[in-house]
C-alpha cells in the first residue's frame, strides 16, 4: 500500500493529513488528562480510594469527552488523507472546514462520531486496565518502574486496547471518508446509510477480520506514541514529586526523610513557609 501511493502521489503523500494531526494532540491531550483527573476526583470516595473499575469509567468518560470537542479536527484530517494530492479537493485545513461545512453542512463535521465515542469506552477501558495490572507482570510495585518499564507498559496497554476498539475505528474512518461531493464516494470500498449498515455491508464484503483492516500500520503508530506518551507522563509526574519536596531524585521515587507524603503540594509548601519563618524568628532572638 506504501509503494503504490508512493508511485501514483509522491513520497509526501505518506504525511497527508499530518498537520491536522499535530494540532489536534494538543487539545485531545490536554482535555482528556484534565477531564480524567477531575473526573477521579469525582469518583474518589473520603478516604480518597478510587476502585479499579471507578479508575477506568473516568479514563472512558475522560476519552469521550476529548473526542467530542475535538472531532471536527478527525474529520478534516481524514478527508485530507483520502483525497488525490495531485488533484486535491481540499486545499488545506481552512479550506477543507469551509467547504465540508458549506456542501455537506455542520452535521458532517460530526459523521462518525457515534462509533468513535463507542470506541472510546474499550479503547480507554483496556489501555487503562491493562496499564494498572502490569505491576503483576513485573511482580514489583509501579513507583519502582524504570522508564523502559513504563514505555514497554505503555506499548502493551496500547495494543490490547486498540485490538480490542480497532473495529469502532473502521466504520468511523469509512463514515468520515464518505461523501457525495468526493471524487468516487470518497473512494469507500462500502456504500451505507449510518452506523449499524457500515458494520453489517463490511462484514458481508469483507468478512468479520474486515473489520480489522488495516490493524498492522494502526499499530505501527499508535503502540510506540503511547510508549513514550506514559514514559513521558511518568517522568514528569517524578519530576513534579521532586519540586514539591516528596523524594530524593526525579530518577527515582525514594522518599524525602521528614516528608509527610500525605500533604498535598500546597500543604507542604506552606509548612515549609512556617518552618522558615520559626527559624528565622528564633535565630533574631538569639541574635538579640
Amino acid at each position: 500500500a506504501g509503494g503504490r501511493l508512493c508511485r501514483a502521489e509522491g513520497l509526501r503523500a505518506l504525511w497527508k493529513g499530518n498537520l491536522t494531526a499535530c494540532l489536534r494532540l494538543f487539545p485531545y491531550s490536554a482535555l482528556q488528562l484534565a477531564a480524567s483527573r477531575r473526573l477521579v476526583i469525582l469518583f474518589t470516595d473520603e478516604l480518597g480510594h478510587i476502585s479499579h473499575w471507578r479508575a477506568i469509567m473516568a479514563g472512558s468518560l475522560a476519552g469521550m469527552v476529548a473526542t467530542i470537542v475535538t472531532y471536527p479536527t478527525d474529520v478534516i484530517k481524514t478527508r485530507l488523507i483520502v483525497q488525490n494530492r495531485l488533484e486535491p479537493s481540499y486545499e488545506g485545513i481552512l479550506h477543507a472546514f469551509y467547504k465540508i461545512y458549506h456542501q455537506e453542512g455542520l452535521l458532517a463535521l460530526y459523521r462518525g462520531v457515534s462509533p468513535a465515542i463507542l470506541g472510546a469506552i474499550p479503547f480507554s477501558a483496556g489501555s487503562f486496565f491493562v496499564y494498572i495490572n502490569l505491576d503483576k507482570i513485573w511482580r514489583e510495585p509501579m513507583v519502582h518502574f524504570t522508564p523502559l518499564q513504563n514505555f514497554i507498559n505503555g506499548c502493551v496497554a496500547a495494543g490490547v486496547a486498540q485490538t480490542l476498539s480497532f473495529p469502532f475505528e473502521t466504520v468511523k474512518r469509512k463514515m468520515q471518508a464518505q461523501s457525495p461531493w468526493l471524487p468516487h464516494y470518497g473512494a469507500v470500498d462500502v456504500h451505507f446509510t449510518g452506523m449499524a449498515d457500515c458494520f453489517r455491508q463490511t462484514v458481508k464484503s469483507k468478512g468479520v477480520l474486515g473489520l480489522w483492516s488495516g490493524l498492522t500500520p494502526s499499530l505501527l503508530k499508535i503502540v510506540p506514541y503511547f510508549g513514550v506518551m506514559f514514559c513521558t507522563f511518568e517522568f514528569c509526574k517524578r519530576v513534579c514529586l521532586y519540586r514539591n519536596g516528596y523524594i530524593e531524585s526525579p530518577l527515582n521515587y525514594k522518599l524525602t526523610p521528614g516528608v509527610d507524603q500525605s500533604l498535598q503540594p500546597q500543604e507542604l509548601r506552606e509548612l515549609k513557609l512556617l518552618r522558615r519563618e520559626n527559624f528565622e524568628s528564633r535565630k533574631s532572638a538569639l541574635e538579640n
